[in-house]
């Protein structure tokens, strides 16, 4: 009788599991665009084998595009400005 039980219990259990769908691991949870991982690689000036690579996450990227971009602009220059002429 015991037996019977226990081996009902069993089929049960593996029925549940196996009907169960898959779980996403933790990068398909993120469901952002901007947490997605980017990988780039530099080389280094002078050589043409030594490069590093640099790990970020699409919206690290992007801020620090956007930051370069502001200090480029920002630095005096009127190339950025559209100024002709008497610059």
């Amino acid at each position: 009788m015991r037996r019977w039980i226990l081996s009902a219990v069993l089929v049960f259990t593996a029925s549940t599991l196996a009907a169960e769908p898959p779980k996403p691991d933790d990068r398909e949870k993120s469901a952002d665009k901007g947490e997605k991982m980017i990988c780039k690689r530099f080389t280094e000036t002078g050589s043409l084998v030594r490069a590093r690579r640099v790990c970020k996450t699409k919206r690290d990227w992007e801020r620090e595009r956007e930051a370069i971009r502001s200090m480029t602009n920002s630095s005096g220059s009127c190339a950025g400005q559209g100024l002709s002429g008497g610059c």
